[in-house]
């Protein structure tokens, strides 16, 4: 019988030390060239018709040093195919990627952070197998990619690049490798999570999910997002928050033409010392120590112009609005709206234990803001699997949750009839 992890080591033995797992490194079948041409598209697409099995997917981005969100590599894996590694900017497009490739399930890790460039560029999958989300809802408390693939495979990957500036030309040959290897193992891991998700009984639930995400459309854009500036709490006047606002928006429409990270062109830190010091010249604008970043210092002028035009504006009503739009943050529901107050505490410590006995997380059994939503408007037991559905929820949730929601509100005794 093989004994538990946490045994003693027996009377006389050394105690047994864990082997170092093996470093991932070199890319099954070497290393993969950049496909960037005409010729080499169609070869790929040739070779992708011609392998088996689903298609391990990646793509790389430059989130912090470009303002687009726009893919600067797309990794394919196919079984009996091999590895493509293809940079969109060489082409117009990559429809016909995704034309090749229709009806052939694709493996994501995490498909919501690739799924939006994949889009822009005219590449949509038909189906597709979550890897990362799979994890959630088998309870993995872990579900990064390298934690997974070396708790399932017994293999590490490296991470070290997936932060780095992908827009960079040519690219290093140890990015390379690192985005070839992060999709050769995808496959494996979709088969061992499969399998998993079966035996749990999981696998209708996860497929609900899948699809939710591959037919996600963008969020909105938000109505004043030069509120989200880090640091903007410490600006207490109106006048602060409409230089704020005014040099948010100078940043944004130069780092847009230009395609800089915001962050990069003048950081948050020094918009809200600008707008907290209130200058009344280039010159003072100049001299504030803080007011630092790449641009900074050459477009000047066009900064001091944004704060110029605030302070001679009149003074706006710049009052913070509800962050959700339609009800208050939760911090004040308990003296704006007591009853759905009770409410949305009831119910979340139901779905806690709802979420402990299914091994899935709160948040994916039920979205935290429509459960808000539900419990500020107190909707009776026989409207809520409307409003479940209205609200997004998948069949599996509201079979799942609907009962429990229901149960919650009535025990705080507020739920409000139906009209």
């Amino acid at each position: 019988m093989t004994e538990p992890d946490n045994a003693p080591a027996p009377d006389g033995a050394a105690a047994l030390t864990t082997p170092p797992v093996p470093v991932l490194d070199t890319p099954r079948g070497g290393m993969p060239p950049i496909v960037d041409t005409p010729h080499a598209l169609d070869e790929t697409l040739t070779r992708l018709r011609e392998g088996s099995g689903p298609i391990g997917i990646d793509t790389e981005r430059a989130s912090g040093f470009r303002y687009s969100q726009r893919a600067y590599l797309v990794q394919l894996y196919r079984e009996d195919a091999g590895t493509f590694i293809v940079d969109p900017v060489a082409f117009d497009g990559l429809s016909p990627i995704a034309e090749a490739t229709r009806g052939i399930e694709h493996i994501f890790h995490a498909a919501s952070q690739d799924l939006p460039c994949l889009k822009d560029a005219g590449y949509l999958p038909d189906t597709i197998f979550d890897t990362e989300l799979a994890g959630r809802l088998l309870g993995y408390e872990k579900v990064g990619l390298g934690s997974m693939v070396e708790k399932l495979l017994g293999v590490h990957l490296r991470k070290a690049y997936s932060a780095v500036d992908w827009s960079t030309r040519p690219l290093p040959r140890e990015w390379i490798t690192y985005a070839a290897l992060d999709v050769q193992l995808l496959p494996e891991l979709r088969r061992i999570l499969r399998e998993q998700l079966i035996e749990a009984g999981k696998q209708r639930i996860a497929r609900e999910e899948f699809d939710a995400v591959l037919a996600s459309e963008p969020k909105a854009p938000r109505s004043e997002p030069w509120r989200r500036l880090s640091g903007i709490h410490a600006l207490r006047k109106p006048r602060q928050l409409a230089i704020a606002r005014a040099l948010w928006q100078a940043r944004d429409d130069y780092a847009r033409v230009t395609d800089i990270a915001p962050g990069r062109v003048i950081p948050d830190a020094a918009i809200v010392a600008a707008a907290r010091e209130e200058p009344h010249s280039i010159e003072e604008l100049r001299a504030l120590r803080a007011f630092t970043g790449r641009a900074s210092r050459a477009e000047m002028s066009r900064w001091w112009h944004a704060i110029s035009e605030a302070q001679n504006a009149p003074v706006p009503s710049l009052a913070a609005p509800h962050q959700d739009g339609s009800f208050p943050p939760v911090k004040a529901w308990e003296h704006k709206n007591p009853d759905a107050f009770c409410r949305l505490h009831a119910a979340r410590e139901d779905i806690a234990q709802v979420s402990e006995r299914t091994h899935i997380p709160a948040e994916n059994l039920l979205s935290p803001r429509l459960l808000r939503e539900l419990a500020w408007q107190g909707v009776a037991a026989e409207g809520l699997r409307a409003a479940l559905s209205d609200g997004g929820a998948r069949p599996w949730q509201i079979e799942l949750i609907a009962p429990v929601v229901a149960g919650a509100f009535e025990r705080a005794g507020a739920s409000v009839p139906a009209e």
